[in-house]
């Protein structure tokens, strides 16, 4: 295998498929990268047992072949060297990489142990435009759970049905609900995405009006997005069904502005760092919304300006939970639904309804003595 291409052409290719290649694996080729050279273009194939990501970049290939190397090591390298035309050439023992005059040798292993990956296309598929799904995972995919005790919990629930797209996550003490329009597709669709798969799969979009399709065949998901293709196992089981945990009432109801919320918790934060719970507490009242923090580095008290409807309601959370819900809100007024201090509430546009957040409280030494 022998080859010319532009540093700063096959530097961006390497950097993308490496995302897909294995950081804890006892196979070393799922390390790799795999590059094939064949009728002037360049392939660069990663894959970590979950996700592959493949591209095609063109280039002067002077001997067809194709070799593995370490996706990291090669990324990283030829990362520094983007402005210089590279030219990559096998030996016996690896390759070697020029530019200018010099040249690097890398360790290879044989693109024979590479597994097979992606297969058939599949004909079921929905289409939407790259902002509204790129949109759609960032107020999602962070809720996804990232342990193993619960697996199917690591990934987001994708339902394509009635034109439109709606996404559920969940990781045991939060929730988020989404749904964005869809511009087409096979017919009704329910899977589950690895959370992971959707972070790539936004990386790889600009977000602007062009349209992409997923297309699903058993338990397999590919996308592509030009000259990059993505394939990702899904999760196979039953999924939490959010209506079976979904308040359809509350009895108590504050209004206020985001920004204004959002400083005074991140200011709370400060004061309980490094705190297991992050616990903040809630003082809802007809007068306003007292905010509380309390830790052995200090105290904090401060009001924020609230309009109450409903019940008054004394309540603690954790301040991470509440803030990642704020921060990915779109209007300047939000509103925060209540039942109890032990059970369920929801985070929300003051008006825009299609996205939402349920947070479970923490209970207090107070609540559990019944105070």
């Amino acid at each position: 295998m022998k080859f010319i291409c532009e540093g700063i052409i096959i530097s961006d290719a390497a950097i993308t498929v490496s995302k897909a290649c294995s950081a804890k694996t006892t196979n070393p080729v799922l390390e790799c990268i795999k590059i094939s050279a064949k009728n002037d273009e360049l392939t660069l194939t990663a894959y970590d047992g979950e996700i592959s990501i493949e591209q095609k970049i063109k280039a002067e290939v002077l001997e067809e072949g194709e070799v593995c190397v370490n996706g990291k090591f090669f990324s990283d390298f030829v990362g520094k060297i983007s402005d210089n035309e590279v030219v990559i050439s096998e030996n016996e023992k690896g390759i070697k990489i020029g530019y200018g005059d010099n040249e690097t040798f890398m360790q290879v292993l044989p693109a024979e142990q590479f597994p097979k990956v992606g297969g058939e296309r599949g004909e079921e598929y929905f289409e939407l435009k790259e902002s509204e799904f790129k949109n759609l995972i960032a107020k999602t995919a962070f809720c996804c759970a990232t342990d193993e005790s619960r697996p199917i919990l690591k990934g987001c629930l994708l339902e394509a049905k009635e034109g439109k797209l709606y996404a559920t996550a969940l990781d045991g003490f939060r929730m988020a609900v989404s749904e964005c329009e869809t511009a087409g597709g096979s017919g009704d669709m329910k899977i589950v995405c690895p959370a992971r798969t959707l972070v790539e799969i936004s990386r790889m979009m600009e977000g602007g009006d062009d349209l992409i399709r997923l297309y699903v065949n058993k338990n397999m998901m590919s996308l592509q997005i030009k000259e990059t293709l993505l394939n990702s196992r899904l999760y196979v089981g039953e999924f939490v069904r959010k209506e079976n945990i979904y308040p359809v009432e509350f009895t108590t109801e504050v209004t206020l502005l985001k920004d204004e919320l959002i400083r005074s918790i991140e200011r709370a934060s400060i004061v309980i760092r490094g705190d297991k719970n992050n616990l903040v507490l809630f003082d809802i009242k007809a007068s306003g919304l007292m905010i509380t923090a309390n830790s052995e580095m200090g105290n904090f008290a401060e009001s924020v300006s609230a309009v109450l409807s409903g019940k008054e309601l004394k309540i603690a959370m954790n301040g991470k939970y509440i803030l990642d819900a704020l921060k990915v809100l779109d209007e300047d007024k939000v509103k925060l639904s209540f039942n109890t201090s032990i059970s369920p509430f929801t985070v929300e546009n003051e008006t825009d309804k299609t996205s939402s957040y349920l947070v479970l409280p923490v209970r207090t030494s107070a609540q559990q003595n019944g105070d």
